[in-house]
């Protein structure tokens, strides 16, 4: 019996690569189709949506605080680039849902469970990581680099389009950094990575995340510290969660052997 359930799933899994293209096609138009829609919605709201990321701005700069536009399209190609990445957030469990679709079309039919049961999770932790910046981690950046610039005898006086290129290229590194203890997660549930090779990875772990966050960062130590810390605990909540899986699944298999 257990011979014929592998052999369903392994023929379950099997798809050619003209499938696999056709599926990734499907899913990509399906992705995009729903953040069409986020992009129009956030397109209405656009003037609140700037308003709420210009807080950490005006935080660090009071009664100074002033955005510019230095060209006729700057404005506008800016106002479209918030609300494209504001339709992403907004509409992240459809967008993450094709996605994680599209790579569990590649897997055995007992995996794929994993990833269905990951998406709301990996939607949620995307949204967490993006507002996790702008609440905590932009206002210190910000307050950090208006000091360095006073410090050397400049008005900081920064244009629109390079402050909204600022924050939402963050926010989308804060978010995808968020999915750390889900990838994790996955990557045990499937076998392709042991807990013990996670662990004794660790240090190894610690220097790359110290290099991704001076990278994906400003040149400021706060805001490098703030995103490798956060980096490194959701590290360990991953090994954690497929840890306590994993003792989950051997109490059940347990109570069935007896």
């Amino acid at each position: 019996m257990g011979k014929t359930n592998q052999k369903e799933e392994l023929f379950d899994s099997t798809m050619s690569l003209g499938d696999h293209l056709e599926e990734l096609r499907m899913r990509i138009l399906l992705a995009l189709a729903g953040l069409a829609v986020g992009v129009v919605v956030s397109l209405f709201f656009g003037k609140w949506i700037i308003a709420f990321i210009q807080g950490p701005y005006v935080d660090a700069l009071g009664k100074e605080a002033h955005l510019q536009t230095l060209a006729p399209t700057q404005g506008f190609v800016s106002y479209v680039k918030i609300a494209t990445i504001s339709g992403l957030i907004l509409t992240s469990p459809w967008v993450f849902y094709h996605l994680w679709m599209f790579v569990a079309a590649g897997l055995y039919a007992h995996e794929r469970r994993y990833v269905r049961v990951s998406v709301p999770f990996s939607a949620a932790l995307f949204v967490a990581g993006a507002l996790f910046f702008i609440f905590f981690i932009a206002g210190l950046s910000l307050r950090f680099l208006v000091a360095v610039d006073r410090w050397l005898g400049l008005q900081p006086n920064w244009t629109f389009p390079m402050y909204v290129s600022f924050i939402t290229s963050l926010m989308l590194v804060f978010g995808i950094a968020f999915q750390t203890p889900l990838a994790i997660f996955l990557l045990t549930k499937t076998g392709l990575v042991s807990i013990e090779a996670l662990k004794r990875s660790r240090k190894y772990v610690v220097l790359v995340i110290v290099i991704v966050a001076a990278m994906a960062t400003p040149p400021d130590v706060y805001s490098q510290i703030a995103l490798a810390i956060p980096l490194y605990l959701l590290y360990e909540l991953g090994i954690l969660l497929s840890y306590l899986a994993g003792r989950k699944k051997l109490r059940q298999s347990s109570v069935v052997d007896s």
